[in-house]
């Protein structure tokens, strides 16, 4: 035990001695240098790119009009906070259909991975849904749910477009998120639900503890851009009624003929949607470095 500690410390004090090379000291200087000049041509690029593109906007014959129409501060001072209070309903229906886009997504997915002729019914059903409904479009998808569903007259059922426009999204993309899912299942190896076999977990058990968490852990980049994709989507549901951010918009829209509530929506939507897409970016360079570094993805 003596020995072990003598011989720790000495490797610490190896390591707390330690002195690059000139060599190095002279790479490294250079992959610095050479990161700041790359910047410096990066950021002139674009500041050159946005000139050029603002003279040939402000410069175009119809840019007063344009401007008058699509960029009056008078008309995105009045929206903005209209705008804002039914983006609320947005966030709602995001985190709500996401939840349930979630769950639904993976119970088809694991109903098309079942084997056995007995599960064939389910399978073929699970396929046959994720068929139709990555086919259909999603606004008539809900054209059909918001405004079928209450000329139907059904006892019980709600017409209220939210909840209607709600299980529109969930159809839709519960469809995506599923293929998502059963790409992630099937890319799991066989030999990791054998193993799970032999040591006395059923196939269930082999599913649920080995095969799903694997699964789930390598398709996140993906299912956060349906996430981000979905959260967009949320806008579409205003054509039943609903006051969200777009229809708040629509509603000054149809009031003063100024589109200038449309570009606010259309920002604050931007505002909402870049942080999820850099987190989806940056889980996707995370799970590629720890790939690359051979680490457990």
């Amino acid at each position: 035990m003596t020995l072990g500690k003598e011989e720790l410390g000495s490797g610490e004090r190896e390591a707390d001695d330690y002195v690059p090379s000139q060599r190095r000291r002279d790479r490294e200087r250079y992959k610095r240098a050479r990161a700041r000049r790359a910047t410096a041509i990066g950021a002139l690029s674009t500041l050159v790119t946005a000139v050029v593109l603002y003279l040939v906007v402000v410069s175009a014959p119809g840019w007063p009009r344009t401007k008058e129409t699509f960029f009056d501060g008078e008309y995105a001072r009045e929206a903005l906070p209209k705008v804002l209070e039914g983006l609320w309903l947005n966030v709602r229906l995001l985190l709500i259909c996401g939840a349930a886009v979630l769950v639904l997504g993976m119970l088809i997915a694991v109903a098309r991975t079942l084997r056995g002729p007995v599960f064939f019914p389910l399978r073929f059903l699970a396929a046959a849904y994720t068929d139709f409904f990555r086919g259909l479009p999603l606004i008539i998808n809900l054209m059909i749910v918001v405004l079928g569903v209450p000329a139907l007259r059904l006892q019980g059922v709600t017409v209220d477009p939210v909840l209607l426009g709600g299980t529109a999204l969930t159809l839709t993309y519960s469809a995506y998120v599923a293929e998502v899912f059963r790409a992630g299942i099937e890319s799991v190896h066989p030999s990791q639900r054998a193993a799970a076999r032999s040591l006395g977990l059923s196939n269930r058990q082999a599913l649920r503890y080995v095969v799903l968490p694997q699964a789930v852990r390598r398709q996140v980049p993906p299912l956060l851009n349906d996430l981000v994709s979905l959260q967009k989507d949320t806008g579409l549901v205003s054509i039943g009624g609903a006051v969200d951010a777009v229809r708040a918009a629509d509603i000054i829209v149809g009031r003063s003929l100024n589109y200038t509530p449309y570009i606010v929506a259309g920002l604050v939507f931007v505002a909402l949607t870049i942080p999820m897409t850099r987190f989806t970016d940056w889980v996707t360079a995370r799970m590629d470095r720890r790939q690359a570094q051979g680490g457990a993805i």
